[in-house]
């Protein structure tokens, strides 16, 4: 078995401003680079591979953490929002009213109009993730919210109707084994990558 240690990128502009980014490929901000710089990664990211989502946040995110090679891997891009990227979800729902509040309700089935579900990330995760298996060693990604959502609810179990069974939270890396085939499951959540920060194991709950 291996094991995936999966961080969301830093803050942009449009991070500190609540807009949806997708594949909107929006840099660090300066202090989405400053918290970035000041991280300490967890034991189990020494010696194991590096992929990045090839948005200019992750890889920079993954410049900033690892000064050994880092793979680009298209896979692990955000969720395609179509026209929703750049508007706010607060805006969305005053807008849309009622029919955003049954999208939403739809966990995996969520789509943006032309954009990609939650199922979707998943679809295209789980061939990733039995490549990453079959080869046997640790990797660290760095990828985006979507991403890391869809990868604990496979994990999990969660639908994404109700609330996940842990709070995933930012600046936290997680960690996943990977077992036959690629089938993901929790190791440890919510690892702390500030070095200031207090050191809590997140579990399955």
């Amino acid at each position: 078995m291996s094991r995936l240690l999966v961080i969301r990128h830093g803050a942009t502009a449009w991070n500190e401003a609540g807009r949806i980014q997708g594949r909107s490929d929006q840099p660090l901000s300066p202090a989405g680079r400053k918290a970035v710089a000041g991280w300490t990664l967890p034991a189990e990211a020494a010696g194991a591979r590096w992929l990045a989502s090839p948005l200019s946040r992750a890889r920079e995110t993954a410049a900033l953490l690892h000064d050994g090679p880092v793979e680009v891997e298209p896979r692990l891009v955000e969720t395609d929002w179509a026209a929703w990227e750049g508007r706010t979800l607060a805006a969305l729902r005053a807008e849309l009213g009622q029919a955003m509040a049954a999208n939403e309700a739809r966990g995996l089935d969520f789509r943006p109009p032309g954009g990609e579900s939650p199922r979707d990330l998943q679809a295209r995760l789980r061939p990733l993730l039995a490549e990453l298996a079959a080869r046997g060693e640790d990797t660290v990604a760095v990828t985006h919210k979507g991403i890391i959502r869809a990868l604990y609810a496979l994990a999990s179990g969660w639908d994404l109707r109700d609330r996940p069974p842990a709070k995933l939270r930012n600046g936290c890396a997680q960690l996943f084994r990977l077992g036959p085939g690629g089938t993901p499951s929790v190791e440890r959540l919510n690892i702390p990558l500030d070095a200031a920060s207090p050191r809590r194991a997140g579990g399955r709950s």
